[in-house]
């Protein structure tokens, strides 16, 4: 991990532990996890860390702009790098797969709602549900 996010953490006033740094390891290496998913992750290395600590400094991060989170279903919300944050998800209903793609797909659905309604988007809490190619004949 860069001294980018330990530097942030300190210039605010909080320490750097180990499980900070195991939570937001997890979150990179998931890519989008829930909190439950990073929970098991970091307790591959630190067996002693459990859910509520996972909660907690998962809304510190959030907090410090370091994690961002977003619905993917009716489910926990799934979390990952802030760094990473500029995108869309596409989720299949069928497998489950979460794919991201640059929020320029949604550029002309973006125009449209300006426009005709005045609406401001958050591509960031953008998802679009639909079925991947391995799932839809009709895609491919």
């Amino acid at each position: 991990m860069s001294e980018t996010w330990q530097e942030e953490l300190r210039s605010r006033g909080y320490r750097v532990t180990p499980q900070r740094q195991l939570v937001l390891e997890a979150v990179s290496v998931l890519e989008h996890g829930t909190p439950e998913e990073i929970c098991t992750e970091v307790q591959r290395t630190a067996h002693g860390v459990n859910i509520s600590t996972v909660y907690r400094t998962l809304e510190l991060l959030e907090d410090l702009g370091l994690v961002k989170h977003t619905h993917l279903g009716h489910g926990p919300p799934t979390y990952h790098l802030a760094t990473h944050a500029d995108h869309v998800h596409l989720v299949c209903r069928g497998c489950g797969k979460v794919t991201d793609v640059s929020p320029r797909v949604a550029d002309g659905l973006i125009t449209v709602l300006r426009a005709e309604y005045g609406f401001e988007t958050d591509v960031h809490h953008l998802t679009v549900y639909g079925e991947c190619c391995e799932n839809s004949p009709s895609v491919g």
